[in-house]
């Protein structure tokens, strides 16, 4: 059987003009003609829309016309008292961030360090290493001294500006000399 074919046979089971049918899948009136006679071939989207509209067809029997139409009408497996419990479980949702939050009683609190605990015969210890006390001989100033400033100045003095320069935002700029 077609996929055409298998089309009517659902528009024949809603009980449903072509018309109706289309309206109820939410497509074109035309379209349902245009497949049903064999011209055009339904799109995935049609598909689907008419699955969504008809949850009891088995996409099997849609897609490629294996099976039987109708989900009521596959044979009932048995399936073990065991088995039938262990569907029955579902699996718990993963709680989102906010869920967490709200249940953490500690959200919020700052952590202390743990002490370390002492050591016993079997353990051996490892100290963390510990830092090599800086020599301030070997660093440098961040703040001159007052003397430095002054001398600084006194030696900016001795030079005389040569050019200034301005720029402008729009790409322009001025040039004076003294």
């Amino acid at each position: 059987m077609s996929l055409n074919e298998r089309i009517s046979k659902i528009i024949e089971y809603s009980n449903l003009t072509p018309s109706e049918f289309a309206d109820e899948i939410d497509v074109q009136r035309s379209s349902i003609s245009h497949i049903t006679s064999g011209r055009n071939k339904p799109s995935l989207e049609f598909i689907i829309k008419i699955k969504n509209r008809f949850p009891e067809l088995l996409w099997d029997w849609l897609v490629t016309g294996e099976g039987v139409m109708l989900k009521s009408e596959l044979p009932e497996i048995e399936i073990p008292e065991k088995a039938a419990e262990e569907e029955k479980i579902q699996p718990t949702p993963l709680p989102d961030l906010f869920t967490m939050i709200n249940e953490d009683e500690e959200f919020g609190t700052v952590e202390t360090e743990i002490s370390e605990s002492p050591t016993t015969a079997g353990e051996s210890f490892i100290s963390s290493p510990s830092k090599a006390p800086e020599k301030i001989s070997d660093s440098q100033r961040l703040e001159n001294s007052a003397e430095n400033l002054l001398a600084q100045a006194i030696g900016n003095q001795a030079h005389k500006i040569k050019r200034i320069v301005l720029f402008y935002e729009n790409g322009k700029f001025e040039s004076f000399e003294p």
